[in-house]
């Protein structure tokens, strides 16, 4: 029901405003609707005892749910729905792997020291047969990495590096179609690369080899006119060959090269060729 209008007259004992009763009628009904009374006639007893304000009395921006309140907003004047929460947190307990903790107000968590871990704010280190290993988010970028303490460096136990954990350098290999020009060979990314066209003129160009590395070239192709030159991204290298066998083009042949020094201003390569026939018998 709307708020009902109350005619008060012009002035006071003009007789131009409503009546007593009339005006008392009105206010019964505003209030029997205040408290929730089904207003039924003008002698009725209103008897409630409790406001009962409804959402449709009421300016508000959401529906009344479970768990939520009236909530008075001096800004704006009015009413609005405010989620409420059973209870306050009575306690929190710290879980594997921390400590601390409380029954009342507020609570403080900490990473677990123990042996030879340390903790703190963006920073874990844990100490490894005289090794320090850390994960920090402002010393090296948050990647694990073990620390300069000019200690003995950090160890891999025995037997636990597989053949998978090993770089493409070390172990993958690269089939190449190409047949003339300068034909790149990745030592970052390959172990062993296999020639498989019919090479003509040819330069073989070593990139990314590292010292101790060796890398295999199969040429498994066709080599009938082929002239085959070794070359390497180094600013200045020297490339021995080792042995006298030379590269035979009527059969199929493996160059094996072994990099001595990696320094870019006088690294050495040295190479060794074979030639091979697919035998089962030693």
């Amino acid at each position: 029901m709307a708020s009902q209008n109350i005619n008060v007259g012009t002035a006071a004992n003009q007789g131009d405003g409503e009546s007593l009763r009339s005006a008392f009628i009105d206010i019964r009904k505003m209030f029997a609707e205040v408290y929730n009374q089904t207003y039924t006639g003008d002698t009725q007893d209103l008897s409630g005892t409790s406001l009962a304000i409804k959402e449709s009395q009421l300016s508000v921006t959401n529906s009344a749910v479970d768990n939520y309140i009236l909530s008075y907003d001096s800004a704006s004047g009015g009413f609005t729905w405010v989620e409420q929460f059973d209870g306050d947190i009575t306690s929190v307990v710290a879980g594997d792997g921390m400590t601390g903790g409380a029954t009342t107000d507020d609570a403080t968590l900490n990473v677990v020291g123990g042996d030879g871990i340390t903790v703190s704010a963006d920073e874990v280190e844990a100490t490894v047969d005289d090794s320090t290993i850390e994960l920090s988010a402002t010393n090296g970028s948050g990647a694990l990495r073990v620390k300069d303490l000019g200690v003995t460096t950090a160890k891999i136990a025995n037997d636990n590096v597989t053949h998978d954990k090993l770089e493409g350098r070390y172990t993958a290999l690269e089939t190449i179609t190409t047949t003339s020009g300068t034909i790149n060979l990745d030592a970052a990314t390959y172990a062993a690369f296999n020639l498989t066209g019919t090479l003509t003129t040819a330069t073989l160009n070593i990139q990314n080899i590292k010292k101790g590395q060796v890398i295999d070239i199969l040429l498994s192709g066709t080599l009938s006119s082929a002239a085959i030159t070794l070359a390497d991204d180094f600013t200045t290298s020297t490339i021995n060959k080792v042995g006298s066998t030379a590269l035979d083009t009527s059969k199929t042949n493996l160059i094996q090269v072994l990099c001595i020094d990696d320094n870019d201003s006088a690294a050495i390569l040295t190479y060794a060729v074979a030639d091979y026939a697919v035998n089962t018998t030693v």
